[in-house]
C-alpha cells in the first residue's frame, strides 16, 4: 500500500508522462506545488516506487516511465474515487430519432473525434429486440422472401423455397396475417411459436405459415451477434501512437474479423463499471501494447453492448474513462426509448 505521498508522485509522474511521452525526472515531480517537497526526497519516494514495479527507467541517468502496473495503480484509484472524472471534451451525441445503426455510428464517430483514440462500439444483438413489422415477397414464382423489420430498425432476411409456385394471394395475405399476430413480440422468442399458427386458419394457410415459420424461431447465425462500429483508426497511425509496424497490422487484423474482439467487448459487459486493460493485462496479442477502455449500455435489467475507446497505454485515463462513461449512459438512454417504443 502506498503512501498519499508516494500516490501523489505516482499521478503525477503518470501525468507528465502522458504529456510528454518523455522520461520523467524528479526535479519535474518536486515542481507540482501540491507535493511540498525537493528533488531528493522525490528521488527517494521514485527509487521505492521503483521497488514495487510501479515504475521503471531506460537507463541509469534517465528519469522514470510507469510501468503497466503503475498505471494500473492509478487507474484503479480513479475508478474507485467518489469525485467526479472529467471527460476530454463534452460529448455531444445527437440520437434523437435515430434508427440504433445510425446511433452506433454516431456514437463512434463522436467518441474518437473527442477522444482522439480509436472508438469501438457494438451493438445490441438482433434477437434482442422485438417484431415491428414483417414483409412477405414473392421474389420468384417459387421463392419467398420474408423481411423482419426490428424494433431497433434492425433487418432479419430469409428466403424459403417451394416445390411448386406460390399463389400471390397467399402471399399478401400470410403478410398481413403475420403484422397482427407477432408485432411486439421478441425475435425468436418462445411465444412467437404460440402466436404463429391460428387455431381457426384452414389447413392450406396453416400449412404456408408453417414454412414461413423458421424466419421467425431461428435468428440466423450471421445475424444473432452483436455489430462492431468503429472510428478513428487513423488516430493511432499517427507517430508514437502504435510502436510498430507490425502491430498496426495485428490491430486492423483484428478489426477486420471482430470475433475476438467482440469477445473482449462482451468481458466488459460483466463489470458494473467502466472496464480498463492496460498493455500486457490484454489477453489479445494485437492490444498488447494498447489500452481498452469500456463500458456496458443497455436496460436496467440487461446490458445489451459496449462503447470502447482503444488507445496507447500513455493516455489520458482520467478523460478517457470519463467520456466512455457518458456515451455509455447516453446510449443506455437512447436503446430504453427505442425498446420502450416498440
Amino acid at each position: 500500500m502506498l503512501t498519499p505521498r508516494q500516490e501523489r508522485i505516482l499521478r503525477a509522474l503518470v501525468d507528465a508522462h502522458v504529456q510528454t511521452g518523455l522520461p520523467v525526472a524528479s526535479r519535474t515531480i518536486a515542481a507540482d506545488p501540491e507535493l511540498d517537497c525537493g528533488p531528493s526526497t522525490v528521488r527517494g519516494e521514485l527509487a521505492l516506487l521503483e521497488e514495487e514495479g510501479l515504475l521503471t527507467h531506460p537507463h541509469t541517468s534517465a528519469g522514470r516511465v510507469p510501468t503497466d502496473a503503475g498505471r494500473r495503480y492509478v487507474v484503479d484509484r480513479l475508478l474507485s474515487s467518489s469525485t467526479a472524472l472529467e471527460p476530454v471534451r463534452a460529448l455531444q451525441l445527437s440520437l434523437t430519432r435515430r434508427e440504433v445503426e445510425d446511433a452506433m455510428r454516431a456514437t463512434t464517430e463522436t467518441l474518437s473525434q473527442v477522444t482522439s483514440l480509436l472508438a469501438v462500439v457494438s451493438a445490441p444483438p438482433l434477437d434482442a429486440a422485438t417484431i415491428r413489422h414483417v414483409e412477405v415477397l414473392a421474389l420468384q414464382p417459387q421463392v419467398v422472401a420474408v423481411v423482419i423489420i426490428t424494433s431497433t430498425g434492425g433487418v432479419s432476411k430469409m428466403l424459403i423455397t417451394f416445390q411448386a409456385p406460390v399463389d400471390p394471394g397467399l402471399v399478401n395475405w400470410a403478410g398481413q396475417y403475420l403484422n397482427e399476430r407477432l408485432a411486439g413480440l421478441g425475435l425468436g422468442a418462445r411465444m412467437v411459436h404460440g402466436r404463429l399458427i391460428d387455431p381457426a386458419l384452414g389447413e392450406r394457410e396453416r400449412s404456408f405459415v408453417e414454412r414461413l415459420a423458421p424466419a421467425f424461431l431461428q435468428v440466423p447465425p450471421d445475424q444473432a451477434g452483436s455489430a462492431l462500429y468503429f472510428d478513428g483508426a487513423s488516430h493511432l497511425l499517427a507517430a508514437g501512437q502504435v510502436e510498430s509496424i507490425a502491430e498496426i497490422h495485428e490491430l486492423m487484423d483484428l478489426l477486420e474479423q471482430r470475433v475476438a474482439l467482440l469477445r473482449v467487448l462482451r468481458t466488459a459487459l460483466a463489470e458494473p463499471g467502466v472496464h480498463v486493460r492496460i498493455g500486457t493485462e490484454n489477453e489479445l496479442p494485437a492490444l498488447r501494447s494498447l489500452t481498452l477502455v469500456a463500458a456496458g449500455y443497455g436496460l436496467a435489467q440487461r446490458r445489451l453492448g459496449a462503447v470502447s475507446v482503444i488507445g496507447p497505454v500513455r493516455m489520458d485515463y482520467a478523460g478517457a474513462i470519463a467520456t466512455v462513461r457518458q456515451a455509455a449512459h447516453e446510449l443506455s438512454r437512447f436503446v430504453q426509448d427505442a425498446y420502450a417504443g416498440s
